[in-house]
Parts: structure tokens; sequence; C-alpha cells
């Protein structure tokens, strides 16, 4: 079955049915980005939502000196955009990058609403990824704030271990918000033990 078909159903308390998915599923397009292509660059208002079927994408943003921030690392079955600029229809601060070639289905703000009034299945599945964004924004929050980067770094190969594998170190540095030189000493220290 669609990989969407299966995330919306692993999310919501009612299942979707396979003829009232090919309703909801044509209110998506289907798009691909080849490596290094943008769903989004900065100063542009994020008309879509990017469910992410096969790839692997970065969010970040350039400060005043230049500097790349990842504020965000997506894969497979995971949502990509920029929800401020979504919701607000306000220009993006930030840019998302394909690193992998990409496929990955769009969804409007308008397309969103209405499947929200259409679907309860839908609805819930929304409900639940706010909740658990929520979460895992307090907690990386918390974590930049207080956690020194060995624990950030154990958190994350805990929580993805995926991510490992699949981003660059200098990617992973970034999203824990510390250099690449501290992510190799924290690495070799780990390895040691």
């Amino acid at each position: 079955m669609h990989p969407l078909f299966n995330y919306i159903n692993e999310y919501a308390s009612t299942l979707i049915s396979e003829e009232d998915f090919k309703v909801l599923r044509s209110h998506f397009v289907e798009k691909e980005i080849c490596k290094k292509q943008y769903l989004l660059e900065e100063g542009e208002v994020c008309e879509n939502f990017a469910f992410i079927i096969k790839g692997s994408m970065r969010k970040y943003y350039t400060d005043e000196k230049g500097i790349e921030h990842v504020v965000s690392l997506y894969v497979e079955n995971w949502w990509a955009g920029d929800r401020e600029s979504f919701v607000m229809l306000t220009p993006s601060k930030y840019n998302i990058q394909a690193l992998e070639d990409c496929e990955v289905l769009l969804i409007t703000l308008e397309n969103k609403l209405r499947l929200t009034e259409l679907f309860s299945s839908f609805k819930e599945m929304l409900l639940k990824l706010d909740e658990k964004n929520n979460i895992a924004t307090q907690k990386r929050i918390t974590s930049s704030i207080s956690s020194t980067a060995e624990k950030r770094y154990i958190d994350l190969v805990k929580r993805y271990p995926h991510f490992i594998q699949r981003f660059p170190q200098h990617l992973i540095a970034s999203y824990l918000g510390i250099t690449k030189d501290t992510l190799s000493r924290v690495r070799r220290k780990m390895l040691k033990k």
C-alpha cells in the first residue's frame, strides 16, 4: 500500500479505507526534487507541506555571518516545510534542500483544511503529529540549553539512529548546535568506552 495510507492509519484510531484514501490522495501533488534542489528558499512563502516518500532533506537558515544552521533533518515518512510560513503566509526564514533525490507529495493549506473536514482520520493524524512535534521541540530546546554535547549526541543516536548513517557529520553537528570538531571528539570518546 502507499506510504501515506500506512502513515495515516498508523496515527489514526479510525482507519481510512482504500476508497477514501483515493479521494484524500487526489488532494496531493506528486513531485520529484533532485539532490541539492530546494523545496523552499528563504524569502518565499511556504505554499506546500511535503510528505517525503523517498529521500532526505535539511531545513536550515543562514546567519548574518553566512554560517548555515541546521534546524531540521527529514527522511522518508516525515513531513517537511516551514509551519509558520505555511500557516501565516509570511516569507520563510528557512531553506529546505534535498540531500538526496526525493519523491514527495505536496499539499496546500487549503487542501489540508479541506481534508481535515472530510476525513476524521486525517484530522486525528494531524493532531497527533502536532503533539509529537511540540514534545520534540520542547525536548530539543531543553537539551540545547542544559545538555552537554555528548548527551545531545547520545540522545540523537537513541531517538534517530538512522540519522548517523544518512547525514554527513557536519550536518549532524550543526543540528546538535556544536562544531564538527566537538562532534569528532565526542564520537572518539564514545568509541573508547
